[in-house]
């Protein structure tokens, strides 16, 4: 069935090796066995690779013309979520790719076209003997999605080249020169249980069914945060209808629109039907509130029976926690009104979830500028200290500042635009890319990045349209060629 999803694709190559390595599990910090797969691939094309100790591996290919090398660059990893229900063990089991259209999907699952589709257009390459190329270096890194480690840690003593191309970005026709910076502010909030003996019923209040997403590329899309939703419908429960906090979870990864939340609550028997009443007016409003955005949002109850004897949080904390969490921004900060859709500073709410007695949330913060980017980290931080919260402030990563005189964005211009008899999009994107690390650690690198068009990254929505992944492959040939007639350093 998978194969048949890629049947006479064009280019061939690509989509065969896409098919291959959608067999081979690639979860962020597990990339072992899609690296051994590159190193094998190498070893049957007779081409030398290296491979530094964080576990990046870079494949050399000799090109027409030695002295001017260009790296190619994709990571290996994909960010891995599955619908509710869905049976799909990440550490073993292949993807199970569907066609529809013109589009090419997965079946209740991420696809890893972010960037799957890159690392097939670099193996496509190496297997390819017919496109003129100068040198090639190209670099696999591995973790991306969970903290750019690969690129953090990589050794730069593996490549000569100072002109990179990255494979990462999700649209067709756009140059990529610049991204946003970010940084991670964890929360915790102490939270003691205490037996609850009363005779109460154990319910499961859940919020699902949103579409979620990447949370620097879809962040401007208005699109519902599940925890924070869940907080807004628990604090919205009238007095009349006491409750008490057993749990509270909710979110997956600290670059995803949280899609699902839930939280276990203990309540009367006798008001089982005034809260169902509550959940359906909830998702009406909710389902006003994003029409067009998350029409499937709902909240749900499944009433889980009598606790005779369960732990919760005492009332007083439990509103803590939701203050707490309905305080908290999550959202498009601030826009630069000069450039339509470029969002300048944002914040995702990403996840939340008990640990013991310690309340975990982690946020998420990105911004051009290193300034705004502190400012909004410390803002959350503030939030944090008034609820009594500690505050964390981790995982750093620079910002890619543009360069509007870039050679190879020159050349990559001239390239499209006679191809295509257009000129293309040139953007500064607000998720992260490597190549903001690979400016700090790479003195005078020159790159752009780009991409074919992909939707819904980060979610089981993902996917990745057809015929302009092999129109990212003819611009990349042509402007490979192109790039082999430049004269010898």
């Amino acid at each position: 069935m998978m194969m048949e999803a890629v049947e006479g694709l064009k280019p061939e190559g690509l989509w065969r090796y896409f098919h291959e390595i959608s067999l081979i599990p690639r979860e962020s910090r597990h990339e072992g066995r899609i690296r051994e797969y590159i190193a094998g691939e190498a070893g049957r094309l007779g081409l030398r690779h290296a491979v530094d100790r964080a576990g990046n591996i870079v494949v050399y290919k000799p090109g027409g013309r030695s002295g001017r090398a260009v790296i190619l660059q994709s990571h290996l990893d994909m960010v891995c979520e599955k619908d509710e229900g869905t049976l799909h063990d990440f550490q073993k089991d292949p993807l199970r790719l569907v066609r529809s259209g013109d589009w090419i999907g997965a079946q209740g699952t991420t696809l890893g076209a972010d960037n799957g589709i890159g690392v097939a257009a670099m193996l496509a390459l190496m297997e390819d003997p017919s496109t003129a190329h100068p040198d090639l270096e190209l670099l696999f890194t591995i973790d991306e999605e969970t903290g750019l480690t690969g690129a953090n840690l990589l050794d730069t003593g593996l490549l000569s080249g100072r002109t990179l191309i990255n494979l990462d970005s999700e649209e067709d026709g756009v140059f990529i020169i610049g991204c946003a910076g970010g940084r991670s502010t964890h929360l915790s909030l102490d939270i003691p249980f205490q037996d609850i003996r009363e005779d109460l019923t154990a319910v499961l209040v859940k919020v699902a069914d949103l579409t979620g997403g990447h949370s620097g590329t879809d962040i401007h899309r208005g699109r519902g945060n599940a925890v924070k939703l869940l907080a807004r419908f628990l604090k919205d429960v009238p007095p009349t209808i006491p409750f008490r906090l057993a749990s509270f979870s909710g979110g997956s990864k600290h670059n995803v629109i949280p899609r699902e939340a839930q939280a276990g609550i203990l309540v009367r028997r006798e008001d089982l039907e005034s809260l169902r009443e509550l959940a359906d007016r909830a998702t009406v409003v909710y389902h006003g509130e994003l029409s067009g955005i998350d029409d499937g949002v709902k909240v749900l109850l499944q009433e889980e029976g009598p606790a005779p004897a369960r732990q919760a949080a005492a009332p007083g904390d439990a509103a803590r926690l939701l203050d707490l969490v309905h305080a908290l921004p999550h959202g498009v900060m601030s826009m630069n009104p000069s450039m339509e859709g470029l969002v300048i500073t944002s914040t995702n709410l990403a996840m939340c979830r008990f640990a013991g007695s310690r309340f975990d949330i982690l946020t998420s913060q990105r911004s051009i500028y290193t300034s705004s980017l502190w400012d909004v980290s410390e803002m959350i931080a503030s939030i944090a200290r008034m609820a009594g919260a500690r505050a964390e402030k981790l995982h750093d990563y620079p910002a890619w500042r543009p360069d509007m005189d870039s050679e190879v964005l020159g050349i990559s211009r001239q390239v499209y635009a006679g191809l295509f008899g257009e000129e293309p999009g040139v953007e500064v994107i607000h998720a992260g890319l490597e190549c903001a690390v690979f400016a700090e650690k790479i003195p005078g690198l020159d790159m752009i990045s780009l991409g074919p068009t992909i939707e819904q990254a980060h979610s089981p929505s993902e996917r990745v349209l057809v015929p302009t992944v092999e129109k990212m492959w003819v611009l990349l040939v042509a402007l490979l060629n192109r790039l082999t007639d430049r004269p010898a350093a």
